[in-house]
């Protein structure tokens, strides 16, 4: 089953009963909530499922339960495949790209959940500040953040720019978005702080110890890195430098869905998270479709893009 390109969901897209419906279905997403509880000390299931005590939001739980359920949904994607899932390329949305490298065989499964665990708990405790999406291309919300000390965050399409900042430089940069961009519209994201921008720094610097006491393995296929937009290299040291600078500057998801295009990628299967109004899996629709339609069609590619985000999707799968 040739996949085209894997991609993985970043922060955002997770909710209170995320797993549950693939947990109940297929013995491979048991497996591997199963391994997770293990890894962490804690009970993943209840976490995701139910989200007793409201923590799925803070952002040293956001990682490891959205890691788990996009692995939950590749294991299961694999199983009803018959084992025959080919992806040329896989890549992730910040947190995604852990997710990424462990489908690729880059990193292990526990390992990254370790991983992840300690990058969500120096984000969350060292994070200040707040992230805005601005309806505009990147060079105008470079020159829009540079006047109020903020900074480019991500870029998630040509005309739509994520800048973060203090909160107090985000109200400087708001106000002066609505006297001079009436027309532009800003956006304030959930987040514990500014992620991706010099606000990090503190916390990037302890990540990267943890990154030094972790393996890292060549991936078995490209895997895109946020930091360069290009596959990483095979060497371990190279996978740690670009994971410790993504923390610290923008996610370049534009460069990686064009690498994509360039490269002939005519199909992409998004794995994991969900967003929308519906309390249930099965109302969730994925996070990056949206995204990934909007530039492909604005760069005149034809492309298939679908999504394993819940137990539906997954039993669509096979054949039959």
């Amino acid at each position: 089953m040739d996949t085209g390109m894997l991609v993985f969901p970043g922060q955002g897209a997770q909710y209170a009963g995320m797993g549950s419906d693939l947990y109940e279905a297929f013995d491979a997403a048991r497996s591997v909530y199963d391994e997770a509880g293990d890894a962490l000390g804690y009970d993943m299931r209840e976490l995701s499922f139910k989200d007793p005590q409201g923590q799925i939001g803070l952002t040293r739980y956001t990682q490891p339960a959205l890691l788990t359920h996009s692995i939950a949904c590749l294991r299961v994607a694999e199983a009803q495949s018959g084992g025959e899932l080919t992806p040329q390329a896989a890549a992730g949305h910040s947190l995604g790209e852990y997710s990424a490298l462990v489908a690729a065989g880059a990193l292990a499964f526990d390992d990254a959940l370790r991983l992840v665990g300690e990058r969500g708990r120096l984000m969350g405790e060292y994070g200040e500040g707040g992230m805005l999406a601005l309806a505009m291309d990147a060079e105008e919300a470079r020159q829009l953040a540079d006047r109020h000390c903020c900074q480019v965050a991500g870029l998630n399409l040509p005309a739509q720019t994520v800048v973060g900042g203090t909160q107090a430089d985000l109200e400087q940069l708001a106000a002066d978005l609505a006297e001079n961009y009436p027309r532009k519209r800003g956006t304030p994201l959930a987040t514990e702080g500014a992620f991706h921008t010099y606000l990090m720094v503190t916390a990037a610097r302890e990540f990267r110890d943890v990154l030094k006491r972790t393996e890292f393995r060549a991936p078995r296929f490209p895997v895109l890195s946020n930091y360069t937009a290009r596959p990483h290299d095979a060497a371990p040291d190279a996978v740690r430098t670009r994971l410790f600078f993504q923390l610290i500057n923008p996610v370049n998801w534009v460069g990686c869905m064009q690498w994509a295009v360039e490269n002939g990628v005519s199909s992409f299967l998004e794995l994991g998270g969900g967003i929308g109004r519906g309390e249930t899996p099965a109302e969730k629709r994925p996070n990056l479709q949206g995204i990934l339609r909007k530039y492909c069609r604005g760069a005149g590619h034809e492309a298939e893009i679908s999504a394993v985000i819940n137990a539906d999707d997954a039993f669509a799968l096979k054949p039959g």
